[in-house]
């Protein structure tokens, strides 16, 4: 069979190493994987197609920043890539992120009502279901249950500098992405399918596959060049994210600071070299590293990994902290909590501070060794990368058996 992914990245970031996996266990078993990307790249096994060029991104972004049209954008790239579908001839096709200024979601989806393949399409987010926003969370709104209007996230991503067509998106998208034959929504979070269950998709099928990580790269290890590399010679907390923004917990890090033992380091992984020069002093910025053995390092040398995020879906970060033997203290955000029961960690509420810092006090003073145990016991039972993916590729064959099935009727 042949398989083709569509997402903003391959091989990079959570999505495009999602993609990149589900590519390689394609290949493993003797079929065929294509990778089509929008944005960012790294050397993939699967044969890769690049969607657009930079003016094609460039003339969508603007779209999006002056018309709150995000999506809409990008007619000559999808033609273009439509052609290069066409020539492959793909059995099935597996939609992951297909925002991020790069596709034309009209000219995509109505392509695939007409070749009507069966569809296997990965929620990361929830921009699909929403007239503008990614993340409805932040701001508690669920207008997108009824009718996206005056949102209140204008100038979250993708943003809007200056209009507001969130209910003409809304709308577009409502009545486009309903008629997909043979499609399957797979759900990483329980919360993202419970969500997907009360919007405008509560009509289709929707699975729950969890996000899994590599758990020979993500192990308990320790290595104190590694360690004395960025000069951590003190207990510390860690967090870890691919872009660090006030929606990902980064101003309540520095609250954090204020309030938690100063003996106590905090290393923040992820962040540009501007916020890294405006952290006060104990918290300690590195850049974002594609590095795994250092990062699984960063991770099993924490005492706690910390993830104050207030959007997300189901976060990989917390998986690797778990599967390094790191226990986790995240924020009761979207799905975040899910991978943390009673002994990997603990959950608090959005902006509860103290209790955040509490939390972390109180998992320090367990034995470490008993969290450790339990952390990796989780996440090797659960979140192992070759079982999830597996679920994925028993669903192509799912799909497609009865695709032959309706073929041959």
């Amino acid at each position: 069979m042949r398989i083709l992914q569509i997402n903003s990245s391959v091989n990079t970031g959570s999505t495009g190493r999602i993609a990149e996996d589900l590519g390689k266990l394609i290949i493993a078993n003797g079929h065929q994987s294509h990778i089509a990307y929008g944005r960012n790249y790294n050397q993939s096994i699967s044969e890769t197609i690049k969607i657009g060029n930079k003016v094609d991104i460039a003339i969508h972004i603007l779209k999006s920043r002056l018309f709150d049209q995000h999506g809409f954008g990008s007619p000559r790239a999808t033609r273009l890539f439509i052609n290069q579908i066409e020539l492959i001839q793909p059995d099935l096709i597996h939609l992951h992120n297909i925002h991020g200024y790069y596709l034309n979601v009209r000219i995509l989806i109505n392509f695939l009502k007409q070749i009507d393949k069966p569809v296997v399409w990965t929620f990361h987010d929830c921009w699909p279901f929403t007239g503008h926003c990614s993340h409805f969370q932040y701001f508690d709104c669920n207008k997108w249950q009824t009718e996206c209007h005056n949102c209140p996230n204008l100038h979250g991503y993708p943003n809007s500098w200056f209009i507001d067509n969130s209910r003409q998106n809304f709308r577009k998208k409502k009545e486009l992405f309903a008629g997909i034959s043979n499609m399957v929504l797979v759900s990483p979070s329980d919360w993202l399918a419970g969500v997907l269950r009360e919007s405008f998709f509560s009509d289709s099928e929707i699975r729950m596959i969890n996000n899994g990580i590599d758990l020979e790269k993500f192990k308990p290890g320790h290595n104190d060049l590694i360690l004395k590399k960025y000069n951590l010679d003190r207990k510390f907390i860690l967090g870890v994210a691919s872009v660090w923004t006030q929606r990902k917990g980064l101003g309540d890090f520095i609250k954090l600071r204020k309030v938690l033992d100063p003996m106590i380091d905090i290393v923040l992984v992820g962040l540009t070299s501007e916020q890294v020069k405006s952290l006060p002093e104990g918290i300690r910025g590195l850049s974002r590293t594609e590095n795994t053995d250092e990062l699984a390092v960063l991770y099993s040398g924490a005492e706690v990994f910390v993830n104050p995020t207030y959007v997300d879906n189901f976060p990989t970060v917390n998986l690797e902290a778990l599967a390094c033997g790191t226990p986790v203290i995240t924020y009761d955000a979207g799905g975040s909590g899910e991978s943390i029961n009673r002994k990997t960690g603990l959950v608090v509420q959005k902006g509860a501070i103290e209790q955040m810092a509490e939390g972390i006090d109180r998992v320090m003073d367990q034995p470490r060794s008993e969290y450790a145990k339990a952390c990796r016991e989780r996440a090797v039972s659960l979140y192992d990368k070759e079982s999830r993916y597996r679920d994925y590729f028993l669903l192509y064959e799912e799909l497609l058996k009865q695709d032959e099935q309706s073929s041959a009727t």
